[in-house]
């Protein structure tokens, strides 16, 4: 396998992660509306406050980290 087919299948899952992922903030963001719009603002806030909470937790995801190598996974090293 080459290079840049190596890439190429890495970029295709980070894609698809990150389109799961949209799919996951959208369904939450339906489930904090619906929660307020049957007047439930303390369930909604609830909700909201664990998707934000969420999102804190998956920067992977979003900005994916990278080792020492430079690949994803892992963290740089600090300076």
């Amino acid at each position: 396998m080459t290079a840049d087919t190596e890439q190429i299948e890495r970029l295709t899952r980070e894609l698809e992660q990150a389109e799961m992922y949209e799919l996951h903030l959208r369904a939450s963001i339906v489930a904090i509306r619906d929660a307020l719009a049957a007047g439930h603002a303390a369930r909604a806030l609830s909700l909201c406050n664990a998707t934000l909470n969420e999102i804190d937790n998956a920067t992977d995801v979003v900005a994916p980290s990278f080792n020492e190598k430079g690949d994803p996974g892992g963290q740089l090293p600090r300076e």
